[in-house]
């Protein structure tokens, strides 16, 4: 797809007003309630499939396919952020009215970096095709180990902060507790960090170790930086609503990194066949409308039997729990 600097211009500018929008709309801190996280997930959803038809529209029907897939496949990737975002919210005990604000900044944060990845993975691409057996092979082992975190027994896992963010509170310090809206306060005369500042700055970083294997993907899928960007652009927009929206949910979501592993298993062969097709030889190549059916289906198939397994638990722990209580009973009687 040939993008001129002024359609580039045009959608950043768009974007901004879109998240202003959002920034504004939500300036004033609030529990956000599942009808207002509902509301808005559905806008940005409705927006996002606008501007796919909108590519459409203007002629772009392989654009159009290529943003719907990795707009799918970035959207599902990012709901395995929220896991993550659980584990920050609840270390630094982030009040639930200021957490909108937290994941509005820190997703701003992480489209700025992702900006730059996605920079630097065209021109890597652009310079160097054999790239794509090093992403495929990165993909394909991202997904192995995808499926041995999924089948091992270990407990609820603890968010740890990166290097990075441990030698920001090391160079400002971190005053002791949150401090409304504020980033920045005066203690003792030096300029120290507000815990909302840190939650910020961690929700922001650690969405950049999630694009490692999110941005191979979907340059698995287009190698064009404008659709790569804009599906990124807007799976990140939605995803403080998600985080509001299905947080209690997230739970039954058993089978998701199954789901993920298979989707990015399958992009990771599909990148190492197109680029044994680049060095000439004779395979078949994987096509978008192929691609856009296997990511949807294997969504569909993985929350499905998600929510079926959540189901059967927790019959199999109200059962436990009422044989529980009628033994207790049954003792109690006895004595």
């Amino acid at each position: 797809m040939d993008v001129s600097l002024t359609l580039w211009v045009l959608t950043i500018v768009g974007l901004g007003i879109l998240i202003g929008a959002d920034f504004f709309i939500g300036r004033k801190p609030h529990d956000v309630s599942i009808k207002e996280a509902g509301t808005w997930t559905i806008v940005w959803i409705v927006l996002a499939a606008l501007f796919g038809l909108g590519l459409l529209a203007f002629g772009e029907s392989q654009a159009s396919g290529e943003f719907f897939a990795g707009y799918i496949t970035e959207k599902s990737l990012s709901v395995d952020n929220l896991f993550v975002f659980v584990l920050i919210m609840a270390k630094f005990s982030v009040p639930s009215h200021l957490q909108q604000r937290v994941l509005l900044v820190g997703v701003l944060i992480a489209l700025v970096l992702r900006a730059i990845f996605i920079a630097a993975g065209a021109a890597i691409i652009a310079s160097f095709s054999w790239v794509f057996y090093i992403f495929g092979a990165f993909l394909i082992y991202t997904a192995w180990k995808l499926i041995q975190e999924a089948r091992s027994d270990d407990e609820e896992e603890e968010f740890e902060e990166n290097r990075l963010l441990k030698s920001v509170e090391k160079r400002f310090g971190v005053a002791d507790r949150y401090h409304g809206t504020k980033l920045f306060i005066r203690n003792n005369g030096k300029r120290v960090l507000t815990p909302l500042m840190v939650v910020m700055l961690a929700i922001g970083t650690t969405d950049v170790l999630f694009a490692l294997d999110s941005i191979p993907a979907i340059f698995g899928l287009t190698q064009d930086p404008y659709i790569v960007f804009t599906a990124n652009a807007f799976a990140l927009m939605g995803l403080r609503q998600l985080y509001f929206l299905i947080g209690g949910l997230l739970r039954k979501l058993v089978h998701l990194s199954y789901g993920l592993s298979v989707i990015l298993g399958f992009i990771g062969v599909k990148l190492v066949l197109h680029a044994l097709h680049e060095s000439g030889v004779q395979v078949p190549e994987i096509s978008i409308p192929v691609s856009l059916a296997v990511i949807c289906g294997v969504l569909v198939i993985t929350t499905i039997t998600s929510l079926m397994a959540s189901r059967k638990q927790e019959a199999a722990e109200a059962a436990e729990a009422s044989k529980e209580a009628e033994r207790d009973r049954k003792d109690s009687v006895d004595a």
